[in-house]
Parts: C-alpha cells; sequence; structure tokens
C-alpha cells in the first residue's frame, strides 16, 4: 500500500495529523510526496525533516523549484511575499533534500508528477478527459497542484487520482487531505483528516500576516477565498 500525499506548503501540524492517520494503516509501505513541500507557511525545515524521518519519495514542485532557483512565483504578490519570509530559515540540509527531488515517479503502469503529465512542474488539470490520458502509456495517474482532491475512472480503463493538498485544501473542505493506493489492486482511497488549524494560523501571525493570508485555512479555499473544482469526464 502507498500513501500519496502532496503540497504541504510548510504546514507542519497538518503533515504530522496525516502522518499519524496513514500508520494507523499497518499495510502501508511507502510514502510518495508529489512536492510543493515548502510555501505558505513556516513550517518548511519541520515538513522536510519528517519526510526524511518516514523516507518518503519527494517529487519536485512549482514552490520547490521557485526556493531553489529564487525566481519566486511569477502569478502571486502574496506567494512571493510568503515565500521569501520563510525562505530566510531554510537550512541547508532542506535545500539539499529538495535538490534531488526528482520530476516524476513511475513503477510499472503508475506514473507520478507534481501538476501536469506535460509539465510536470506548473500545469494545472482542472479540466480532465481521457483524450489527454490515453497518450501516455500508463494506467495510473496521480497528480497535485491543484489542491483539490479527485479520482477519476475512465472507460479505457485509466485512472486518475488527486490525493488534494496536505498543507493548504482548496475544494471547499479544510480537512488535511491524502489518498492510499494499491498497486495490487488498483484500489485508490481517498482520505481527510482533521488538523490544529490555529497552531499554523498562530504562527502566520507571529510573522506579521494579516487574516488575508490564513482566513483560507479555515475555508478549505484560496488566498483570497475562492473554491476550486476539478471538472472530470
Amino acid at each position: 500500500m502507498i500513501a500519496i500525499i502532496s503540497d504541504i506548503h510548510g504546514n507542519l501540524p497538518a503533515l504530522n495529523a496525516v502522518l499519524n492517520d496513514i500508520y494507523l494503516n499497518k499495510n502501508v509501505n511507502k510514502i510518495i510526496s508529489l512536492g510543493d513541500v515548502s510555501g505558505y507557511a513556516p513550517f518548511v525545515n519541520e515538513c522536510i525533516e519528517r519526510l526524511i524521518d518516514v523516507n518518503a519519495i519527494n517529487i519536485m514542485g512549482n514552490h520547490d523549484f521557485y526556493l531553489l532557483s529564487g525566481l519566486g512565483c511569477p502569478r502571486s504578490k502574496s506567494v512571493n511575499e510568503l515565500s521569501e519570509t520563510f525562505s530566510n530559515k531554510i537550512t541547508k540540509n532542506s535545500i539539499d533534500f529538495l535538490k534531488v527531488s526528482p520530476l516524476f515517479f513511475s513503477e510499472n503502469d503508475v506514473i507520478m508528477v507534481h501538476a501536469g503529465f506535460q509539465n510536470p512542474i506548473d500545469e494545472y488539470l482542472y479540466s480532465i478527459s481521457q483524450s489527454y490520458f490515453e497518450r501516455f502509456n500508463y494506467k495510473y495517474f496521480f497528480s497535485g497542484h491543484t489542491h483539490v482532491q479527485h479520482v477519476e475512472y475512465f472507460e479505457n480503463g485509466q485512472v486518475y487520482c488527486n490525493p488534494g493538498s496536505v498543507g493548504q485544501p482548496r475544494d471547499g473542505d479544510a480537512r488535511a487531505s491524502y489518498a492510499l493506493f494499491s498497486p495490487d489492486s488498483g484500489e485508490i482511497t481517498l482520505k481527510r483528516v482533521e488538523y490544529d488549524v490555529n497552531s499554523v494560523i498562530n504562527e502566520l501571525i507571529k510573522f506579521g500576516f494579516s487574516d488575508y493570508y490564513y482566513n483560507n485555512l479555515l475555508k478549505g479555499s484560496r488566498i483570497g477565498g475562492k473554491i476550486d473544482k476539478i471538472k472530470g469526464s
């Protein structure tokens, strides 16, 4: 059994809650992170330490790339304000961990990326269809990036799953999310977990951020309040 997590975004309380829930299932023998360990919340080093502790495989996310490259996000001033604040405390150990994160993970008929399967770093899959996936020679597809939990089964037997976001859900459910996947049976189970959101909010307040930067954590939305959806076939 594989536990698939994504978009932690420096939210340690959410990650700890998810890991605790994962280990209630004694059959989990591998954890794969679909990237974006960094961004939005202050506990990036601590989150990376936890991933190392559990021997997780981590895929490169766009926020992780922003951090490593120093280029910043081309779309969002608020992302850059948060990232610049927290990047000042990133350790060499964390940088080294992110540097070796691959762009994708594949095994047998399974492929996992952070974003999309044409652009693994920064392609948003808000609208999905069988015609998109049938060009690729895999059966099971996993990606994050949109922060929207979703699973779609296509008529040709291919399957797409977004496990949602651990640290910043945007699908209207504020609980941390992840997925369980059995490569043997192909079964996918979507999971949601409560966590102590106020502990993250209190840290953001300590750094001087207003409620604009954290009210979304209470709503399960983007910063600014927008709820996102994935449109399936």
